[in-house]
């Protein structure tokens, strides 16, 4: 598929972008999730939206892909110590600084407002876009995420946590290594009994390592994990988004509780819940089709 890729720069950050579809389509900024780069976006949910005529606009986070990478070396079981026992985490950003980031993309590319669609802790950053810039914003598409601070009560279980932070600790991973880190975590918060090791996710999963093969440890992970943990929680802050939102959750996400969007759906004001019986925390096509079409009415709408 077509696209363009470019580099917005402010304030030392670079934020790399790709940009899909016609420039006089209505664009659609999509920010992802933890650890995740732009390469990550299923083609379907892409190609869906450029054939209905959006821009979907992506970016690698900074801490992911080719955008800028930071420098602190953080120990995350420290960090969830102090997170458990309320203490402050001292880290190098925050979900503000990673909402400014998007709304640096859209300035570099001219575009005065989009629509605006997160997953995960990206759902959490476009949270604070959608709040804090409600002038950028057409629409709001939120899945799979959430408005509090992740805890034991409403966050990961204990074996994504376990594998979350192991990740945040590797330095220095075969390609191999990395390979079947990535069927273990897709078979873990991915679709129940959907084959992954087929030749098409290896080659997927080595392209996506190459890219980034300068970068060999998961620090950038954690620091991003540090962002989440030491932001305060959005309750409040999502009661003022303007924009029609639409929100989207698994029934069955072992990353995020859907209890989560539960809440969201009570609070912010022109919001529509969609949960997904076998849908855990990602978007497979199968479960794409379960809710393209109130995607589609719900962009349209707006």
């Amino acid at each position: 598929m077509d696209y363009r890729e470019g580099i917005a720069k402010k304030d030392g950050v670079e934020i790399m972008f790709r940009d899909y579809g016609a420039e006089s389509s209505k664009p659609i900024l999509m920010v992802h999730g933890l650890g995740a780069q732009l390469v990550h976006w299923a083609p379907h949910l892409i190609e869906f939206l450029v054939s209905n005529n959006y821009r979907p606009i992506t970016f690698d986070n900074r801490d992911s892909g080719l955008s800028s990478r930071f420098k602190e070396k953080p120990s995350l079981q420290l960090g969830y110590l102090r997170y458990f026992l309320r203490l402050p985490i001292k880290t190098e950003y925050n979900l503000n600084d990673m909402a400014k980031d998007g709304i640096d993309v859209l300035d570099h590319l001219g575009v005065d407002n989009a629509h605006i669609l997160g997953t995960s802790m990206g759902g959490m950053i476009s949270q604070i876009i959608c709040a804090k810039y409600p002038d950028r914003v057409r629409s709001f598409t939120l899945i799979a995420s959430t408005a509090s601070v992740p805890g034991p009560l409403n966050g990961p279980t204990k074996e994504v946590r376990t594998m979350m932070l192991e990740r945040s600790q590797l330095e220095n991973p075969t390609m191999e290594e990395v390979y079947q880190r990535e069927l273990k975590w897709v078979g873990l918060i991915g679709m129940e009994n959907k084959k992954i090791d087929t030749p098409e996710f290896r080659e997927e999963t080595i392209n996506n390592y190459i890219r980034v093969e300068g970068v060999k440890d998961g620090f950038g992970y954690a620091r991003q994990l540090f962002a989440i943990l030491s932001s305060k929680n959005r309750l409040r802050k999502i009661r003022s988004i303007k924009a029609k939102t639409l929100i989207v959750h698994g029934k069955k996400d072992p990353v995020i509780n859907v209890k989560n969007s539960y809440l969201m759906n009570s609070l912010i004001p022109k919001s529509e819940l969609v949960v997904i019986d076998n849908m855990r925390h990602l978007i497979e096509e199968e479960i794409l089709d379960q809710f393209k079409n109130k995607l589609l009415a719900h962009l349209t709408q707006s």
